[in-house]
């Protein structure tokens, strides 16, 4: 038998049939009035989940997160079904599950909720006149509701943070390359000049020997190319940041409960 934390921390996970085949989801938790241990769980099934069945749990065992009855799936989903009042069950509805799933009561106590089965009498006097099943629901608002649910949504809240997106580094290194420059460049080269003598010449002409050997020499000079450098700064960069903005689309999963009515309803009051 499942205890009281275990059969409420089952509350939203999966019942599974003794040969290990999926139910539907756990609903609610009832309680018995007066020893406060599980009594019944309600498992949705049918199509879409969308109908509601009562199983006894006093036979039923944890296997992992789900809770196991043993009963079969045809079984839970044939059960009759039962009207709650204000969160309780009659004694009429709680006969009717029990024969349903063969189950004997004992002075209309169920068997599961008499004592250790030494004394009948004893136990059945120790239980009292059960008739009655405390319901706590699967309700954000406690594990102990009133007769009303409440629905909750998940809202998605998107937030920014600054993180690091990289680096950026200055490095100076130096290259070489050849630049080219035409520089014009004056060159003397020895031309021979011939005159005839003439009056206006003659005195330079005959001032020497008549005859005599001589040497006249002149001297060639050319231009020559040279190259010096020096070292002139030009600019200075540095490294500075802009921000630029752009849209991002999120996208995210969000879950919402929905609630659903099975059987006649006259009206919808907001």
């Amino acid at each position: 038998m499942l205890t009281e934390d275990q059969a409420r921390n089952a509350i939203g996970q999966s019942a599974i049939s003794d040969d290990g085949e999926k139910l539907g989801k756990i609903g609610q938790l009832f309680l018995d009035d007066e020893t406060e241990q599980p009594a019944f769980i309600t498992v949705n099934t049918g199509l879409f989940g969308t109908k509601e069945t009562f199983v006894p749990i006093g036979s039923a065992t944890l296997s992992g997160d789900e809770v196991r009855v043993p009963f079969s799936k045809d079984k839970v989903k044939d059960a009759p079904n039962v009207d709650i009042s204000n969160g309780h069950m009659d004694r009429d509805a709680e006969r009717r599950l029990y024969d349903y799933y063969g189950m004997a009561y004992t002075k209309d106590v169920p068997q599961h909720l008499a004592g250790n089965g030494s004394d009948n009498d004893s136990s059945a006097t120790a239980a009292g006149d059960i008739n009655e099943f405390e319901s706590a629901g699967y309700d954000t608002s406690g594990p102990t509701t009133d007769d009303a649910m409440t629905r909750s949504e998940e809202r998605v809240d998107v937030g920014k943070t600054t993180e690091e997106a990289g680096r950026v580094r200055l490095r100076k290194y130096v290259t070489t390359e050849q630049e080219t420059h035409t520089v014009p460049v004056r060159t003397e080269r020895a031309v021979l000049e011939r005159e005839p003598v003439t009056d206006a010449n003659v005195g330079s002409a005959t001032s020497g020997p008549d005859i005599s050997e001589e040497e006249h020499e002149v001297v060639l000079s050319q231009e020559r190319v040279t190259v010096d450098k020096t070292v002139e700064p030009v600019e200075r960069v540095r490294i500075g940041t802009e921000t630029v903005t752009q849209d991002e689309t999120v996208t995210e999963d969000v879950r919402k409960e929905h609630i659903e009515v099975d059987g006649d309803v006259h009206g919808d009051r907001s």
